[in-house]
């Protein structure tokens, strides 16, 4: 009998657990098609062909989700405890990592990225899961002293209830357990719109999470290109939270939608990185932070230094080392052994790109290394990875979030001028620096307008660590010991009256 993942063979990719690839959609607890029949392709980037066909819902789908979820939510929190939820957590997490390779093949197929950036990101995905897991134990409340005789006051922490999850393509595991678990573990149910450019990933992860036991009711994942539907999400009563990932432009729509309902709203939006080298740093330690912040998924994160600022005095020695390493980069589909850079996620990506590069090249940046499509990989997403020195804050990639693997190298002379520059922008989601001084790395993570910093690292998130920024970055935080209390209510209980 045929399934979807007979289809993945045209890629060379065999799946150990075939029935982990679904074309259908988890609504009312139940794996479904649409009932119009609609579907929409997505595709696989290396080779720019359809990968498969995705099913297609409605907004009236959708509200059928939400009602089934808020049925869900209601008894999933009356019949469990925080152990017990903590308890399905763990079984999740198991479940990811056992079946990281299928996970990691099927990421890899609709979004693009090495096969060895998908393992890793399979197994930061389960960290959330795993952290989650043993944080829906410790949402502590507090007795707090009361000013009236005779009275006591305490909290109590409790599930928001039925929490809308958006998420995007470049993260398309990571940035669904980041949010759902939790959800899950404070005692929500959720209903998930996965990214049209990569759902799979995600109807994957939710039908391991019902094998661990959660009920189906409480995952429901329903993929749409439809945006009124999505709009359901932020305008649905019933909806109690909304968390999204994307850009700040539909971040903004999607609080004024929301804001009508005045439900909870978190927002990572878009950013536009600061990576700052000081004249006292480690050159090789921060081209390693280079290379790791900006050219990891090909370039296509929200934390991507987008704008390198290198002091005067080591800017050619930099861009030099830089460059060495970004030579030894293999650009190619993601299943091909070796290959280190896989294509952008879509054609409008790699043309966002060319024009930044040419954008740079009119005023006055010089080439480095790259800057065009390769000629041999002409059938997929692909854009070389470049390097621009000379860059100025005339040209787009000052301004705009590039996306995509273009590392635009700005000269400076000293710290007040590097932070006034790496602060003149709206976005403040993240920035990285580079200096031995301890001194400057108090006085500079102090002055920079953002929600996450790296000093001598271009590695910054983790379950355990604080994800958010600030500014049009959005607000709210995902992950840490923060991330739950996203998905609670704080209620105050006051008992009056009592007798000594």
């Amino acid at each position: 009998m045929w399934s979807p993942a007979d289809e993945l063979q045209r890629f060379g990719v065999r799946l150990t657990d075939p029935t982990l690839l679904m074309c259908q959609g988890l609504i009312e607890g139940r794996w479904q098609d649409p009932p119009s029949g609609s579907t929409f392709p997505v595709y696989e980037p290396s080779s720019a062909t359809v990968l498969l066909n995705c099913p297609n819902f409605s907004r009236q789908d959708l509200q059928r989700s939400i009602l089934s979820a808020a049925a869900a939510h209601t008894s999933f929190y009356a019949s469990t405890t925080a152990a017990g939820r903590g308890a399905l957590l763990k079984k999740w997490n198991e479940l990811i990592l056992a079946n990281k390779e299928d996970l990691a093949s099927i990421l890899t197929l609709e979004n693009g990225k090495p096969i060895t950036e998908a393992r890793t990101e399979i197994e930061y995905a389960a960290s959330f899961v795993s952290w989650f897991a043993e944080e829906a134990t410790r949402s502590y409340g507090d007795v707090i002293p009361s000013s009236i005789p005779g009275s006591q006051v305490f909290t109590v922490k409790e599930p928001i209830g039925v929490c809308g999850i958006i998420t995007p393509w470049n993260f398309p595991a990571a940035m669904i357990t980041r949010k759902v678990a939790p959800a899950l573990a404070a005692g929500c149910s959720v209903v998930i719109k996965p990214p049209s450019e990569a759902p799979f990933t995600a109807l994957a992860l939710a039908k391991l999470a019902c094998r661990a036991g959660v009920p189906g009711a409480c995952v429901q994942v329903v993929p749409t290109r439809d945006r009124a539907a999505a709009s359901e999400l932020a305008t649905n009563p019933a909806i109690k939270k909304l968390s999204f990932t994307g850009s700040t432009e539909v971040g903004k729509h999607l609080i004024s939608l929301a804001s009508k309902t005045v439900k909870k709203v978190s927002m990572e939006l878009g950013g536009n990185a600061a990576f700052i080298v000081f004249e006292d740093a480690d050159l090789d330690l921060a081209v390693q932070g280079a290379m790791q912040s900006k050219f990891r998924a090909t370039g296509q994160t929200c934390v991507c230094s987008n704008r390198m600022f290198v002091h005067a005095s080591v800017v050619d020695e930099f861009a030099r080392r830089l460059t060495e390493q970004v030579k030894q980069l293999k650009l190619g589909p993601g299943h091909e052994d070796g290959v280190t850079q896989g294509p952008l996620v879509n054609r409008s990506s790699v043309e966002k790109v060319a024009w930044h590069v040419q954008d740079a090249l009119n005023l006055g940046g010089e080439l480095v290394f790259g800057g065009k499509r390769p000629t041999h990989l002409a059938s997929g997403f692909y854009f070389e990875p470049t390097i621009i020195k000379k860059a100025s804050s005339d040209m787009a990639v000052a301004r705009e979030e590039t996306f995509g693997p273009l590392a635009a190298i700005f000269s400076f002379n000293d710290e007040k001028e590097v932070v006034r520059l790496a602060n003149s922008t709206p976005f403040g989601l993240a920035s990285y620096f580079f200096s031995r001084d301890l001194n400057r790395v108090l006085r500079v993570a102090k002055a920079l307008e953002v929600g996450m910093i790296g000093v001598n690292t271009g590695i910054i998130s983790t379950a355990e660590t604080p994800f958010g920024g600030i500014k049009e970055s959005g607000y709210g935080r995902e992950g840490s010991k923060y991330g739950l209390a996203e998905y609670q209510v704080l209620k105050s209980v006051t008992v009056g009256s009592l007798k000594h």
